[in-house]
């Protein structure tokens, strides 16, 4: 699979949806991780991300203009011991809760499907990253209706085990724009990683289609120690 440069993948699609990127560093030190969220009505774009705990949390800009909060306000990044799950929308919580229970990321993601916004269906991306004992690997998920048609769901996990440095994977929601929205197709995409946090901020953030984007979560974990480092970013400020 050829290696993808993120910024002009980016640059090259107004409207990817919501994204998630998980990979390790060119360094190798580092466990790497991004999500972001992009609006085109109102509703949408009208949002931030804020920390809650050791993850972070959607909330609206202005309360005032919120209209419908069912699929725009969750939880997109949850931490669990030394797993950290990051999804595009409340099934954060659904793969949190099951692994609490002793189930696997796959089969804690059994009891969902794609969002029940037809006609776009919009898939629930989702991974999933541990970091223990000097290891790192990753797990990325898609549920997407079958070609648009809600009566059938296909799911597709992707696992990463001892993933290479400088290299990642990239998954979001939407080919590109469109009405109805066509949904991602095909594996996660090869992604080059970046050694600095600040560098690799900068550069999604300013890919991303300005009128847009809405956030960006960035977090690098240590793979020895587990620490970590965030950079939130918000058009609305």
């Amino acid at each position: 699979m050829k290696m993808l440069n993120l910024e002009q993948e980016l640059q090259e699609n107004a409207y990817p949806g919501r994204g998630i990127v998980i990979g390790k560093s060119p360094d190798g030190t580092k466990a790497v991780t991004a999500y972001f969220i992009m609006g085109r009505s109102e509703n949408s774009r009208n949002r931030i991300f804020a920390e809650e705990g050791e993850g972070i949390r959607t909330q609206a800009f202005d309360e005032s203009k919120l209209t419908d909060p069912s699929l725009i306000i969750y939880a997109p990044v949850r931490v669990l011991g030394s797993k950290t799950i990051v999804t595009n929308g409340d099934q954060t919580d659904t793969v949190y809760d099951g692994i609490k229970e002793g189930l696997t990321f796959e089969q804690s993601l059994r009891s969902r499907e794609f969002e029940p916004d037809g006609p776009n269906y919009t898939p629930r991306i989702s991974g999933i990253m541990q970091v223990e004992d000097g290891t790192f690997h990753y797990a990325m998920s898609i549920l997407k209706s079958n070609n648009g048609n809600p009566d059938s769901c296909n799911r597709y996990t992707f696992t990463y085990e001892n993933p290479v440095p400088g290299e990642g994977h990239f998954i979001h929601t939407y080919m590109h724009d469109g009405d109805p929205l066509p949904s991602f197709e095909g594996e996660p995409k090869l992604a080059a990683m970046e050694d600095d946090i600040d560098v690799f901020t900068k550069a999604l953030w300013e890919s991303l289609n300005e009128d847009n984007k809405v956030s960006l979560f960035v977090r690098y974990i240590d793979i020895a120690t587990g620490k970590y480092e965030t950079r939130i970013v918000n058009k609305n400020q």
